[in-house]
Parts: structure tokens; C-alpha cells; sequence
């Protein structure tokens, strides 16, 4: 029963909550062990109101997974949880998180409670239109980096907050487009509204924005490291290699991840699970970890 529980919890796709630490990264202080340990509750607190949201999610669209060829095999579209177990245990996780917020800070807690209301709306209303349920997801996202900064006290670039608006947005197209390729439109009752052309200039659109944005971020962004080592070195040894603009070398990997996202979704029809996609897909793990690498070494290094 408890393997039962954890697979309807979808831990898959705790995956989207690691942008709660993109405050601490891209202000220098990841290895800051005060904002570290804040930003991985955040992260924790996050990960257990998504799971309630999954929870409630799949008891609303219960009838229409059971239509799914892959969401029939949930544990409550399969009949392996009740809706009232899932809805207890979905209860249960917004009581405790919410309780465990209040050790951040207040505004944590409200910002927690918004990502849940929005969740829950998304749930029962913003899914079922068309382009409002591209734009909930995308919300949830800029919640999720704004609950970074809020848990830490450091705020992100606004090209970064753009880029993940964009970014949310071209994963979202690109998930309503695998879902009308593969599925058809009768198990999600927004898909009425769209067509594949319609997604294709979306996912085109928001991609494109993506990567103006991030281009942007590289561009204008300032070099953050002061006291260390390696940065003293390099200030006392090649003084002009600082005043690079190094933030531009992180597009790189950031353009070659966009270019194969697109391929999975206009070629392979594979962007309807991005938490799958993007913990399976080589080429697209290895331009992420080259990216965090290359942020990591222009953040903390210069």
C-alpha cells in the first residue's frame, strides 16, 4: 500500500520544483549553507503541496484517465487508491507543508498557500479551457521561482523571470501538441479547442522567446563573485578576463537544449511527460548538466 501511495504522489516530477534554488544559484550563494538549507525546505515544502495537487488532479480527471492510454495506469484511475484515501492523503500534505513553511518566513507561507490555490484551480477550472491551461501551467512555474527568491531573500534577474515564462510556456505547448498527436482530444476537454497548427506556432513562438530572453539574461547580467579565491586571482593576475561578458558562454548548451526539445516534440512526439523527457533523454540531460557546469564556474569562478 505505501508503494501504492508513493507512486500517486508522482515524486517524477518533483523535478519541477528544483528551480526553488535558482535564487541561491544564480546570486552565488548555493554553497551558503543558511540559504542552502532554506532553499532545499522550499524545496521539500513544494514537493509535498505538488503531490496534493497530483493527488486531487488525478480524482477530478479520474473517468477521463481512465481513457488515457498511459494515465488508465495510475493508482486511482486503476482502482488501487480510493478517492478518499487519495484525498486524505492529498489533506494531510497541505496541512503539513503548510506547517513547515512557517519556519521560512510568512511570506513563504502566503506564497505557498497561492501555489496551492492556483494548483487546485488549475485543477478544476483553468485545464478545461483552451490557452488558459497553457498559461495555469506556466503559472505555477514563475510561482515555484518566486517562492526561491521569497524562502532566501535574493531576487532573480528579470530576464531569468522571463525566461522561465517563456520556457514554461514552450514546454506546455509542446505537451498539449503530444497530447492531441498521441491521445486525440478525448481525454483532455481543452484539446477541443486547439489544432496542430495552432500548437506548432505556440511551441514555435514561446521557444523563440525562450532563448531571446535567456540571450538577454547573458548580456546584461554582471558578474556577482567578489572574495573568491579564483576570482582574486584572476584579478590579480588577468584583471581584463573579468570584465568578459562569461554569462554569454552558458547560451550554448541553452540553444542546443531548446533545438533538441523541439525535435523530441515536432519528431519524436514525446513532450507530453517533460519530468520523463528530461530525466531520460541523453543529448538533453547532457545540455543541462553542461549548463549548470558552465553557470556554476562563470558564477562562482569569475
Amino acid at each position: 500500500m505505501m508503494d501504492t501511495y508513493f507512486e500517486a504522489l508522482r515524486p517524477g516530477q518533483w523535478i519541477k520544483n528544483l528551480s526553488l534554488f535558482a535564487a541561491a544559484i544564480l546570486n552565488g550563494q548555493f554553497f551558503n549553507l543558511l540559504i542552502f538549507s532554506k532553499s532545499l525546505l522550499a524545496f521539500i515544502i513544494f514537493c509535498l503541496l505538488s503531490s496534493a495537487s497530483y493527488l486531487i488532479n488525478d480524482i477530478v480527471d479520474i473517468e477521463k484517465d481512465k481513457l488515457h492510454p498511459v494515465k488508465k495506469n495510475r493508482p486511482i484511475a486503476r482502482g488501487d487508491l480510493s478517492k478518499t484515501q487519495a484525498f486524505s492523503m492529498a489533506f494531510l500534505l497541505i496541512i503539513v507543508s503548510l506547517s513547515i513553511s512557517i519556519f521560512i518566513n510568512i511570506s513563504f507561507v502566503l506564497i505557498a498557500i497561492l501555489f496551492i490555490v492556483l494548483q487546485l484551480f488549475y485543477s478544476f477550472f483553468l485545464k478545461k479551457k483552451a490557452i488558459v491551461d497553457i498559461i495555469g501551467i506556466s503559472l505555477s512555474f514563475i510561482v515555484r521561482a518566486y517562492a526561491g527568491e521569497v524562502a532566501t531573500g535574493f531576487h532573480l534577474p528579470v530576464w531569468i523571470l522571463l525566461t522561465v515564462i517563456f520556457l514554461s510556456l514552450f514546454i506546455a505547448s509542446g505537451k498539449r501538441r503530444s497530447e492531441l498527436i498521441n491521445s486525440g482530444k478525448k481525454t483532455r476537454s481543452s484539446l477541443e479547442g486547439y489544432g496542430k497548427s495552432l500548437l506548432n506556432f505556440y511551441t514555435t513562438m514561446f521557444g523563440v522567446g525562450t532563448l531571446i530572453s535567456y540571450a538577454l539574461y547573458t548580456f546584461f547580467t554582471e558578474n556577482t563573485s567578489s572574495d573568491g579565491r579564483f576570482h582574486i586571482f584572476f584579478q590579480n593576475h588577468y584583471p581584463a578576463a573579468l570584465d568578459k561578458k562569461w554569462y554569454m558562454v552558458t547560451l550554448l548548451p541553452v540553444i542546443f537544449g531548446i533545438m533538441r526539445y523541439g525535435q523530441i516534440i515536432f519528431e519524436m512526439q514525446e513532450g507530453e511527460r517533460p519530468e520523463r523527457v528530461v530525466a531520460s533523454d541523453i543529448p538533453l540531460i547532457i545540455s543541462i548538466l553542461s549548463w549548470g557546469l558552465m553557470m556554476i564556474i562563470v558564477v562562482y569562478v569569475f
